[in-house]
């Protein structure tokens, strides 16, 4: 098959690591369209943050780092916008900035091996032939929904972390949060104070950590995460590794008993969810806070899963693929992870192609 378009190298996504990678690529000296394209499906600038809850302030992300070359430079009155909307703005001001050839939006369905060597890029409507591949796609795409017996019979409503808007449609109604990371943290902050009820179901005990991130705790974290995707095994979050912060407000809210943690329910029944031991919970609302896996879906031609069900890695680079790096997938996913593994991905990337 012909392709549409012809360029050196194709950029899959324009979230954080995708953005990193594409300054690397035109700080490379690599031209707009003929030496690389950024393919993204979002309708506007902004990465998986544009969906992002709106009760989600800025001033309770965690952290997010600045893109390399550009500083996100958020006032006081930034903090108090929902997060989805100041890095959104941040994001389009970034791409205008370095004038990067985002082409949106683009939903990519499938790279392959063209008979010419070169990955064979589709969309619905167009086709890339590239020499090389960077993708940094994430995991907003897929959503995780684990299963219980007796899921498909619950008569309230369930919904995913994906699917929360804020809290005020939970009002008067018991919402049971499964999850044990921060993002079902801060919906049961949020919605703790307008529900009947809340119940808190983890498969772990969580772990609270005060300690501080110091660049040394950080380089072993990332080293734990690294250790799986150079196994082929599908990367863990780092928050399973980190745990959880125990800042301020979570304290308050463990010591209300709003972070009474329960161990996870057995089954779940019409009206609730029922443990081991009999025990039952009656709920209106099922909230799975139960994470996403990395949007890889359109990598299958390539035929690079292992066994153990991810893509062996070296650093950044498919080791069954040394034309293809990942960017934003195990140890760089993270906002400051992002932006290193787009420049090495960049660098390597490059040497690999001559």
């Amino acid at each position: 098959m012909r392709a549409d378009h012809e360029t050196d190298v194709a950029v899959i996504g324009a979230g954080q690591a995708g953005l990193s990678a594409a300054f690397y690529l035109r700080r490379a000296g690599l031209a707009n369209e003929s030496g690389f394209v950024v393919l993204d499906h979002g309708k506007r600038a902004g990465g998986a943050w544009q969906y992002r809850w709106p009760s989600l302030k800025l001033d309770k992300v965690h952290g997010i780092h600045d893109l390399p070359g550009l500083a996100l430079g958020d006032t006081p009155a930034d903090r108090d916008k929902p997060a989805s909307e100041v890095v959104s703005a941040y994001f389009d001001r970034y791409e205008r900035t370095f004038d990067l050839p985002v082409h949106r939006p683009v939903d990519v369905r499938s790279v392959s091996r063209g008979a010419d060597g070169r990955f064979l890029v589709e969309s619905v409507t167009e086709s890339w032939a590239a020499r090389g591949l960077i993708n940094a796609t994430g995991t907003w795409d897929r959503p995780f929904w684990p299963y219980y017996p007796g899921q498909e019979t619950f008569l309230g409503r369930q919904l995913h972390t994906a699917d929360y808007t804020g809290a005020a449609e939970f009002r008067g109604k018991h919402v049971v949060v499964v999850g044990g990371g921060t993002s079902a943290v801060q919906q049961l902050l949020e919605i703790a104070p307008v529900a009947a009820g809340t119940t808190w179901v983890t498969r772990r005990p969580p772990v609270f950590h005060e300690h501080e991130f110091t660049p040394e705790y950080g380089r072993s974290v990332v080293a734990k995460v690294d250790e799986r995707v150079r196994e082929g095994k599908p990367p863990r979050s780092v928050v399973s590794v980190t745990g959880l912060p125990l800042t301020a407000e979570v304290r308050a809210a463990r010591d209300a008993g709003i972070l009474d943690r329960k161990p996870m329910f057995e089954r779940i029944t019409p009206h609730g969810v029922q443990w081991a031991d009999g025990t039952t919970q009656r709920a209106d609302v099922i909230l799975w806070a139960t994470g996403f896996r990395a949007a890889l879906d359109h990598l299958a031609p390539l035929r690079l899963r292992t066994p153990g069900g991810g893509i062996r890695m070296d650093g950044t680079r498919a080791v069954d693929e040394p034309r293809l790096h990942l960017v934003g997938y195990g140890p760089s996913a993270s906002t400051v992870g992002a932006n290193r593994a787009g420049r090495t991905a960049v660098r390597e990337l490059l040497d690999t192609l001559g």
